[in-house]
């Protein structure tokens, strides 16, 4: 295991902790958290005993999204290459969550704002505590929603309630959040950690490649048209229905146990 400076992170009975650790500065990405991040989805990516990613943040926020220090601009000073930053940065850390052929679930603890509510919504099940709330805040700075927010609030919560959001940037409260089908569920702020945990755990011990089959088909389906998802599901039935799991599964069912899985 690495050791890192500005986030928290271990393993433990499948379940990788990614826990985002500048509580000072509401865990606001730098160049820095951004490099150590990636080093620790290296080694959820290749570690087959990691089965499930759980991912939140220290202290009272998730993510403010960008350290803005970190970047700093003055008026009349040089421009900045945002596009830069987020294609050597925050493209490549959504792809790699929606691409992780594992669960990612995410723990939001608290503020999720900008690039921070963006990376929550990359993850695969969101949980939020009550007191938390998602704010595209990047209208008050003359920017876009990035992080793959143009992309992805208006497939969860339609284009009228994405504009909403984006240009306003008023804070969306967790619990409205559930409502509107933004994230997946929201608990009491001293249910969080062990729900977001428990669940993690459960896709640690579950059907890993059948998991990982059903993400991969489900967030490329709107691509697709509905013959060619059809033809999808076939082949991947084809495969599953070859796997160490599905036979286990089937044999824990006829024999009223509980499955063991081994992801295989």
């Amino acid at each position: 295991m690495m050791s890192f400076e500005t986030i928290l992170f271990d393993i433990d009975a499948g379940v990788a902790r990614l826990t985002l650790n500048r509580p000072e500065r509401l865990n606001s990405f730098t160049v820095q958290m951004h490099g150590e991040v990636a080093d620790a989805l290296s080694q959820v990516e290749g570690d087959g005993s990691v089965r499930a990613l759980l991912l939140t943040g220290a202290g009272r926020g998730f993510c403010a999204g960008q350290d803005l220090a970190d970047r700093a601009v003055a008026p009349g000073g040089a421009p900045v290459d945002l596009g830069d930053s987020v294609e050597r940065y925050y493209a490549p850390l959504i792809r790699r969550l929606a691409g992780l052929a594992k669960p990612v679930v995410c723990a939001v603890n608290g503020v999720a704002a900008g690039a921070g509510a963006n990376i929550a919504l990359a993850c695969d099940v969101v949980i939020a505590a009550r007191s938390a709330k998602f704010i595209q805040s990047f209208a008050n700075i003359g920017l876009i929603p990035d992080s793959g927010g143009t992309w992805v609030l208006p497939r969860l919560v339609g284009q009228a309630r994405a504009l909403g959001l984006a240009l306003t940037g008023e804070p969306l409260p967790a619990e409205k959040a559930e409502q509107w089908g933004l994230i997946w569920k929201c608990v009491d702020d001293d249910a969080l950690a062990a729900e977001s945990l428990s669940l993690a755990r459960k896709f640690a011990q579950g059907p890993t490649r059948g998991l990982a089959a059903t993400k991969r088909l489900i967030r490329q389906s709107g691509l697709n048209s509905l013959d060619r998802e059809l033809d999808l599901e076939r082949d991947m039935m084809r495969e599953l229905g070859a796997s160490d799991d599905y036979r286990e599964g089937v044999a824990a069912f006829m024999a009223k146990r509980a499955p063991t899985f081994t992801g295989r």
